[in-house]
């Protein structure tokens, strides 16, 4: 993105070292690609960015898990109070890759669990993986059997860059390039939009307040179940109705190579950005 060039670089020890300090709160932003360059542009200009080697955005790959009768999903769309999240993440320019497990449980609080994986493994889950999973999904009331019937039902991958406030307290990443695959290989894209997210305290940050000038509000939106919604005519579409009617209505239907990517480097080579 060109439009990133007007920042100043943040290094990943940094950025990592200000988001660990973070209470967040998140807010989603589906905007058109034509108006992203008028977004970046209205930004503080002390505002930085990831830079890696010289690199401004990266390739992310996630897969992830769910029941043949899509658990996972049906919580996220109910919703429930008690709900999961399996998927393992890749950064396909470093190759590195991480699964992680997000349970929410009956007090709302989320955990997030987050460990170093086998890249070549990412589209599985290995035995470790499920005892872990069923250890998780026993803590939100599931019986632990469940992650015996965990299988791989939906790819993302896009490009992501991560902005960094002036004061460190407000962190942002814009992604772009969306593509989505399902199992069968049946998938979309959506070049003409990106998905921006901001992260910061209670109070709405100054990046939101900007984006709210500029004709943008907080979707609900999930990449996962926004996006298995999107492939899928049989599953409930309530909660993004407004998302798959509007902007996900110009996806670009056609099948997507669902099998693993190798441009990454040597392991001895490999970093990661941030994880989001």
């Amino acid at each position: 993105m060109t439009a990133l060039g007007r920042f100043d670089a943040v290094a990943l020890d940094e950025l990592v070292a200000t988001a660990s300090l973070l209470t967040r709160v998140d807010r989603k932003y589906v905007v058109p690609r034509a108006d992203l360059a008028t977004v970046l542009a209205t930004l503080d200009e002390r505002t930085r960015v990831l830079e890696i080697d010289g690199a401004r955005d990266f390739a992310y790959e996630s897969v992830y898990f769910d029941t043949p009768d899509l658990l996972s999903f049906r919580m996220a769309a109910q919703p429930r109070r008690r709900r999961f999240k399996l998927r393992t993440r890749s950064y396909l320019d470093t190759g590195s890759a991480f699964l992680e497990i997000k349970t929410r449980g009956v007090r709302g609080t989320t955990v997030k669990d987050r460990d170093a994986y086998d890249l070549e493994r990412r589209d599985e889950l290995t035995g470790d993986a499920r005892d872990a999973v069923a250890d998780a999904l026993t803590t939100i009331g599931v019986p632990p059997v469940r992650a015996h019937d965990l299988d791989a039902t939906l790819i993302t991958r896009y490009r992501r860059a991560t902005l960094l406030a002036p004061d460190g307290a407000v962190r942002a990443t814009v992604d772009t390039d969306l593509e989505w695959a399902g199992a069968d290989g049946d998938g979309f894209s959506l070049p003409d939009l990106a998905i921006v997210e901001t992260k910061s305290g209670a109070a709405a940050s100054p990046v939101d307040r900007m984006l709210w000038r500029t004709g943008h509000r907080p979707a609900t939106v999930s990449k996962y179940a926004t996006g298995l919604a999107a492939l899928r005519d049989d599953l409930p579409r309530n909660r993004w109705a407004r998302l798959l009617r509007g902007p996900f209505a110009s996806a670009h239907r056609a099948p997507v190579h669902a099998s693993r990517t190798h441009n990454h480097p040597r392991p001895e080579e490999a970093s990661c950005p941030v994880a989001a």
